[in-house]
């Protein structure tokens, strides 16, 4: 997996000041890992939120702070709730030899035969899971192909995704992944229905409805 790149400094204003980096088109951030003391940093918003928008937890990422690099894992973004832009970002620092956790998105791919010949439906299930490995083998994402949903009823699992011999599941191999169903029956609408919206009669109104009408009104 290709690591991108981060250019950072380290950051100085702390607590309330920090609104006024965001003013000044900074990001603030952190940088902690294992025998690590957290590091205030600082990127530039706008390289820093382009480069972030096309990563995910498993992403390996050089981070470069003046003279050092680091490799890290983005460990946790902070949102604006309404604008949803990036306000801080937690960076874990990384040892390439040592086994670590992280999240990886589940990627439904191909086409089912049950979808496309039964008229079944696929329900998906989830669309992450957790596994461990070195940094360097842990994938970006991985794929479920729906081909595999040949039959009424079919499952994918967790534990039925090709991870390869580097790759350990953390998550429940028991998990759906996703499934096939078969399509609900449309309700049937009685004759007598029928008859009367064509002779534009309106159907009865069920027992009851008249009176919460009535009540609305006195309200």
């Amino acid at each position: 997996m290709e690591a991108v790149t981060l250019d950072a400094n380290e950051r100085k204003t702390i607590g309330k000041q920090v609104k006024a980096l965001r003013r000044q088109g900074l990001l603030p951030a952190v940088m902690y890992g294992v025998g690590i003391e957290p590091l205030p940093i600082e990127l530039d918003e706008k390289v820093a939120s382009r480069v972030l928008a096309n990563v995910g937890g498993s992403t390996l990422i050089d981070l470069k702070i003046g003279k050092d690099t680091h490799k890290v894992l983005v460990r946790e973004f902070q949102r604006d709730v309404i604008r949803r832009n990036i306000l801080h970002v937690d960076f874990l620092v990384v040892a390439m030899d040592v086994v670590i956790s992280a999240i990886v998105p589940v990627v439904l791919v191909g086409e089912a035969p049950a979808m496309e010949e039964l008229g079944g439906i696929i329900v998906s299930g989830l669309n992450e899971i957790e596994v461990e490995a070195l940094p360097e083998d842990l994938p970006e994402q991985v794929t479920a192909d729906i081909g595999e949903l040949i039959s009424m009823n079919d499952v994918i699992t967790a534990g039925d995704l090709a991870l390869g011999e580097k790759v350990t599941l953390i998550t429940d191999p028991g998990e759906t992944i996703a499934n096939v169903i078969a399509q609900m029956a449309e309700e049937v609408i009685e004759e007598e229905e029928i008859e009367e919206l064509e002779e534009g009669v309106e159907p009865e109104l069920a027992e009851g409805e008249e009176e919460v009408e009535e009540s609305s009104e006195e309200e």
